[in-house]
């Protein structure tokens, strides 16, 4: 089973997977489709498709063997279980810190102590000041971050950032990178040790479609 996340990265790994040899039955490609689990042209071989944070739970905990997580997701969730052996070089992006254009214009950064955060990626958050000595208050928001200033939960979020136009709609600026983000392969540790000849060709087939692109 092959895990993917919902969105913008199952549009960006579809010609992935045609390189990779796998295509998916067409109601896969169906938006008004409903189901969550395909077959593919490859026996005993199906898809699933769910939300980018539960791929890393899927593949961790043996539901799928295999599945296509943001390292963002990665980092936030660190599962010993999943080991990720390939990027992908899709779902280009960066997890950033971000607040009001008219604070950033007299804030320095260098001078925090303790900031309060809204954020769905708290662990990455708190650790990421706490190595500069900064106390960060995490909230944790599941959608709609850009909302947290502008109502007053907090003053800054942490978030991914792809082109800035949210960010510029909703007059925050980005003041800080934390981290890249691509899309990586990421498989069960305990499968891999199971089947080391099938999962291990998966493994390259991945990496051959990803060289290729």
């Amino acid at each position: 089973v092959l895990a993917l996340p919902k969105g913008r990265i199952l549009t960006e790994a579809v010609p992935l997977l045609a390189r990779a040899g796998i295509v998916p039955e067409a109601a896969f490609h169906e938006d008004d489709d409903r189901r969550l689990r395909f077959d593919t042209n490859v026996p005993n071989f199906s898809i699933v498709t769910v939300r980018s944070f539960d791929v890393a739970t899927f593949v961790a905990f043996g539901a799928a063997e295999i599945g296509i997580a943001g390292n963002d997701v990665l980092m936030e969730f660190d599962y010993p279980e999943i080991y990720a052996p390939v990027d992908l070089g899709i779902g280009h992006c960066r997890l950033a810190v971000a607040e009001p254009a008219e604070l950033s214009a007299t804030d320095d950064p260098s001078r925090w102590s303790h900031i309060r955060v809204a954020t769905k990626y708290p662990n990455i958050t708190f650790a990421h000041f706490a190595a500069r000595g900064v106390q960060a208050e995490c909230i944790k928001l599941q959608g709609a971050m850009e909302l947290a200033p502008t109502l007053g939960l907090c003053r800054r979020i942490v978030d991914l950032v792809s082109s800035g136009a949210t960010l510029k709609a909703n007059n925050l600026v980005e003041i800080e990178t934390i981290a890249p983000v691509t899309s990586r392969l990421i498989v069960n540790r305990g499968a891999m040790k199971t089947y080391p000849r099938e999962i291990g060709g998966w493994v390259e087939r991945f990496r051959t479609a990803a060289e290729a692109a």
